[in-house]
């Protein structure tokens, strides 16, 4: 495993909620990793946000770990939930929630 790999394997194995994102939760540089933490946080989930743009490897190296082409990208427990499009319909379904609440994951939201 590569540096960049054993950096993002631990990341996504040592915090509940993982997002890798361009930007970072408070400034997003990017619509759909801004639209995932909008979600997020409407949810109420702590969770680590990852800026990808920081660090041109990361960016590629989450794409390689994950094989999904596509940024922003959500781990919860460990697992790839997916991108945009798919937190998107799991929290329009309240999937999202039941996910997170399932997971052990406390939401404070107004879901």
């Amino acid at each position: 495993m590569s540096g960049i790999n054993e950096f993002i394997d631990n990341e996504v194995k040592s915090n509940d909620v993982v997002l890798f994102m361009k930007g970072t939760p408070q400034f997003p540089q990017c619509g759909f990793s801004g639209q995932v933490v909008q979600m997020l946080d409407y949810i109420g989930v702590d969770y680590k946000g990852i800026n990808v743009l920081a660090d041109a490897d990361l960016r590629q190296g989450i794409k390689d770990y994950s094989n999904w082409p596509t940024i922003p990208q959500l781990y919860i427990k460990g697992e790839f939930i997916g991108g945009c499009d798919i937190v998107r319909e799991m929290f329009q379904a309240g999937e999202l929630q039941s996910h997170f609440e399932e997971a052990g994951i406390a939401v404070k939201g107004a879901a």
